[in-house]
């Protein structure tokens, strides 16, 4: 698609948006509504498109991408009243007679650019919260993950006019010439490097931009975890979508008291779920192509495997491999793996545990295991991080109820539920004032008791 073609798209849907089509709770409802419809239509297409790019079972599709959208999508259908609603405020004695109120507004026309590893939930959700929230938006799906993209873009055009929801394929080329437009937000998930350029475009029209970015989300296992319980929720969300998740485990920090117990436990998890020959299971999924394929072998460090390691270049497919022995300074823990390997660190003491993970980035999330409520108020205390779990891992995302987003470098911006629809629109503070009662105290000509009163009201 050309930039003029582009710019074509976001003139009508500007257009539209000035029309008023979007604003009304029954046209968002009608919206969300046609939304799902679309998606009972594809999810057949969707299952297949997501199978085809990164491997994904059925049910893995449906519980963490197609099962979580329509979780969204119903959840703004039964909320959408009272997010529409004015939200009232006291009013100061000096502003007296007035009422005080936030007024939700529409951003207008939205841009949502969405990455591979998860082309469907992280497309379609914020398109969601953007709808619910009364605005027009174009999707840039990944070009990593082009089956999805190409269903996405079907699915689309069968449920919205292009004025409302178009979808604009393609690779870097369509992205940057997306991004040299001016939008009302940008909605981006993704990388560190391309959140920079994206943050860097938005400035120049001064556009407000959300930013779903990562990190090296760690796990700290405390001497007081339950070993069998954490290695079970550890394996589920490390080896989901073979690693391939923004929030999922990237390193442990094991207390060296039940080190060699957790490992074990490890290796028992990792054949109980996937079998003794995970490359094999054809429920596990592939990495998503083949750059990727040969960066992830790049950073296994054979001297330090004791589970896995094995590999499957023609299916661009890792077994679940777990490294010991692992410092900080090795490679895998220079950037973010995004991938079935999981290196194991030590330590002594929690204030050591902490003082490493500060000293980095702030992570997307963070794990604990831990049954002691010291540690885990010493760990939410002193940590900074985006969000997480206390004796679990990945599944705070999988809620409306709660927002989700990161701090620092791993994001800035949240959304899900409430915070979703707020986070597409702008809060007006307003104040009405009735006519016919004016104090006159605010007026000059100014004198002393008039500033007498004013300094007993503002204090």
């Amino acid at each position: 698609m050309t930039e003029q073609e582009i710019q074509g798209i976001i003139a009508r849907q500007r257009a539209y948006y000035a029309s008023g089509a979007t604003h009304s709770r029954k046209a968002r409802k009608e919206a969300l509504l046609a939304l799902r419809r679309g998606m009972k239509k594809y999810e057949a297409a969707l299952t297949e498109a997501l199978q085809t790019d990164l491997g994904k079972s059925a049910a893995e599709s449906y519980m963490c991408e197609i099962g979580l959208t329509y979780s969204e999508i119903s959840w703004m259908l039964g909320h959408l009243r009272r997010l529409m609603r004015d939200r009232w405020h006291c009013t100061p004695l000096a502003l007296f007679p007035a009422v005080s109120y936030q007024s939700p507004s529409p951003y207008g026309t939205v841009l949502v650019v969405s990455p591979w590893n998860y082309p469907v939930l992280l497309t379609l959700e914020p398109l969601v919260d953007a709808l619910a929230a009364g605005n027009t938006v174009v999707l840039k799906p990944s070009a990593y993950a082009p089956h999805c993209a190409a269903v996405l873009q079907q699915l689309i055009a069968d449920c919205f006019r292009p004025e409302q929801v178009a979808v604009v394929t393609g690779g870097r080329a369509e992205n940057q010439a997306l991004l040299r437009q001016r939008w009302d937000l940008i909605f981006f998930t993704g990388g560190k490097t391309v959140g920079r350029e994206v943050m860097r475009q938005a400035a120049e029209h001064l556009t407000p931009a959300v930013l779903e970015l990562g990190g090296k989300s760690p796990v700290i296992i405390d001497a007081s975890a339950d070993i069998a319980s954490a290695a079970r929720r550890v394996v589920f969300g490390k080896y989901l979508n073979c690693g391939q998740t923004c929030v999922a485990p990237d390193y442990i920090l094991c207390h060296r008291s039940v080190h060699d117990r957790f490992v074990e436990a490890m290796k028992q998890e990792i054949t109980t779920q996937y079998g003794a020959e995970p490359l094999q299971n054809e429920h596990y999924g592939k990495i998503i192509n083949q750059k990727h394929f040969e960066r992830l072998c790049g950073l296994i460090d054979p001297d330090k495997v004791v589970v896995g390691g094995q590999t499957q270049p023609d299916r661009l497919r890792i077994a679940p491999t777990v490294m010991v022995g692992v410092t900080p300074s090795d490679a895998i823990m220079q950037e973010e793996i995004f991938g079935p390997i999981l290196p194991i660190l030590t330590f002594d003491a929690l204030d050591e545990a902490i003082d490493s993970i500060e000293a980095q980035p702030h992570p997307l999330a963070l794990y604990l295991f831990a049954e002691s409520r010291q540690v885990q108020r010493t760990v939410m205390n002193r940590c900074h991080f985006g969000g997480g779990c206390i004796n679990d891992v990945i599944v705070h995302l999988a809620t409306s109820e709660i927002p989700f987003g990161g701090v620092g470098e791993s994001g800035m911006g949240s959304y899900h539920g409430r915070q979703g629809f707020e986070t597409f629109s702008h809060l007006r503070s307003m104040q009405k004032k009735p006519r016919l009662l004016d104090l006159p105290i605010r007026y000059q000509p100014y004198s002393n008791w008039k500033e007498r009163l004013l300094k007993m009201f503002l204090r």
